[in-house]
């Protein structure tokens, strides 16, 4: 992008699965065990990848209901086996991805607040950032199940930007799908969305944003120092 505009954010937030983390591997292996178990026919992990986004209800949901017919029990009970086996998985195959701990370092370098805000819930969240070794960069974190309400709500923006002390309008999001777009400008914010991320099938170039990025890195073009 040439010439991009640039921000001078008090805080940056970031999404979690498919900005800093690439988790496709541990939610496809948890969500064909559940399948198994039910004795479902299981799914690809490209199936799979076009179902994360908002939270495991809604992945089980997909993975159950996709050309498919499940019933709301079935769901319910499916949601239960689905973190069972995510608990012993989550982590195994999880990689963070390029340019992520370069950008968060230059983000803390100049006293920018962090913080993720993500539609995971919590029991997945902290142990996934302790195993990949990356929380003690983040000043707080927002979980999918902190509020009672997920991304795209405004909600868990403002609730993270009252953590970190700032206006929402001091803060810019960093995430990959029309969940954290709709969230952010529902909360009067910037928003950049990676292209390497999930989406939940949607291109994420036909998604309203103030930038795209390839590589996390290129967030920093985004933003002034002071």
């Amino acid at each position: 992008m040439r010439n991009p505009v640039r921000y001078r954010p008090r805080a940056v937030l970031f999404d979690l699965d498919g900005t800093l983390l690439d988790t496709i591997g541990d939610l496809a292996e948890a969500a064909n065990r559940m399948l198994a178990e039910l004795g479902r026919p299981l799914r690809s992990q490209e199936e799979i990848h076009g179902f994360v986004g908002k939270g495991i209800p809604n992945l089980v949901r997909r993975c159950l209901t996709e050309n498919t017919h499940a019933g709301e029990d079935e769901i319910e009970a499916a949601v239960l086996v689905f973190r069972r086996h995510y608990h012993v998985v989550n982590g195994a195959s999880t990689r963070i991805y390029p340019g992520v701990l370069e950008t968060i370092g230059e983000l803390r370098a100049h006293s920018v607040k962090l913080a993720v805000v993500t539609n995971k819930a919590e029991a997945f969240t902290l142990p996934l950032l302790e195993r990949m070794g990356i929380a003690g960069h983040f000043d707080t974190v927002v979980s999918g199940d902190t509020l009672p309400v997920k991304k795209p709500d405004p909600a868990v923006l403002h609730l993270a930007c009252a953590r970190l002390g700032v206006a929402a309008g001091e803060a810019l999001m960093i995430g990959d799908s029309a969940n954290d777009a709709l969230a952010a400008q529902g909360a009067g914010m910037p928003v950049l969305l990676v292209t390497y991320g999930y989406s939940e099938g949607m291109p994420v170039d036909t998604i309203e944003c103030d930038g795209l990025l390839s590589n996390a890195l290129q967030a920093l073009d985004h933003i002034a120092f002071a």
